[in-house]
């Protein structure tokens, strides 16, 4: 899951094993950078050394569809 504020251009990301990695701006896929701040998107990204003490940070993330074809969410129409 993605946390992100845009304004700021980094966020975190946690795994599925509960580990935070840090990510930048420019870890992005092009085109899949989030608008405004972000919470709880789910992503896929790559792990990589983000310094000499063993640390990692996402790279080449991209947003998943919270809601995949064949399932989905049913939105809901405003009456009038």
């Amino acid at each position: 899951m993605l946390w992100f504020n845009a304004a700021k251009g980094f966020g975190f990301i946690r795994t599925e094993e509960d580990e935070r990695l840090y990510v930048h701006r420019s870890g992005f896929e092009e085109g899949h950078l989030p608008v405004g701040r972000c919470a709880e998107k789910p992503v896929s990204f790559e792990r990589e050394v983000a310094d000499v003490e063993g640390g990692y940070q996402a790279v080449g993330v991209s947003i998943l569809d919270e809601f995949p074809a064949g399932g989905g969410r049913a939105r809901l129409r405003r009456q009038r």
